[in-house]
This record gives structure tokens, C-alpha cells and sequence, in this order.
């Protein structure tokens, strides 16, 4: 015989146990799809936000970048003049190293000995 046919009970335990199951997957299911709308909606509302914070700083950002590349070789030339000024004053030598400004120490001329 065949062993569902004898168990009723037990069938009907497991078709209510499998019933449950599904309204569960399904109230999981439900909540998954509230959530991701959710977060879809402040994600959307973060970008809109954020579109009109660089629209509003782009015009300041600009005009920091403009001054920053027309001031850019006097800054150059201020580096330069403080690594010429390292070159010829070693104490300095730390204060540049500090900053990471390498200062080239201007090439040796070879002494050549006198012939007699």
C-alpha cells in the first residue's frame, strides 16, 4: 500500500506546512518589492539633491580652478626661487625636505690638477 493513502493526517499536515510556506515567500516577496521602491525613491531624491548642489557650486568651482591656473606660475617660480635659496644655505635643506621640494645641488665642475 501506498503510505499517503494510510496517513491522511500526516498529508495534511505537510499540505498546510507547505500552504504557510508559500503566504511567507509571498509576504517576503511583498516586503522585498516595499524596500527596493523605497530605497529607489531616496536614491532618486539623493541624486536631485545632489544635482542642484553642483549646479548651484559649479559657477564658484569654476572660478577657483581659473585663478588657481593663472596663479600657478607664480607659485612655480616661488618653488623654484626657494630650492635656489636651499641650494646655497644647507640649513634650509630641512625645512624643504619637509615640504617635498627636492633640491637639486647644482653639478660639481671636476677640478682638474695643474700639470707642472
Amino acid at each position: 500500500m501506498n503510505e499517503s493513502e494510510t496517513n491522511p493526517p500526516v498529508q495534511t499536515e505537510l499540505m498546510d506546512q507547505i500552504v504557510a510556506l508559500r503566504h511567507q515567500v509571498f509576504t517576503l516577496l511583498l516586503v522585498l518589492v516595499v524596500v527596493s521602491g523605497t530605497l529607489t525613491v531616496v536614491l532618486y531624491r539623493q541624486a536631485k539633491l545632489t544635482g542642484r548642489d553642483i549646479a548651484i557650486i559649479k559657477p564658484q568651482a569654476t572660478q577657483i580652478i581659473a585663478a588657481f591656473k593663472r596663479d600657478l606660475p607664480l607659485m612655480e617660480n616661488f618653488v623654484k626661487q626657494l630650492t635656489a635659496y636651499g641650494v646655497t644655505h644647507p640649513d634650509f635643506q630641512p625645512i624643504l625636505k619637509k615640504y617635498g621640494i627636492v633640491a637639486t645641488q647644482p653639478a660639481a665642475t671636476p677640478v682638474v690638477p695643474a700639470k707642472k
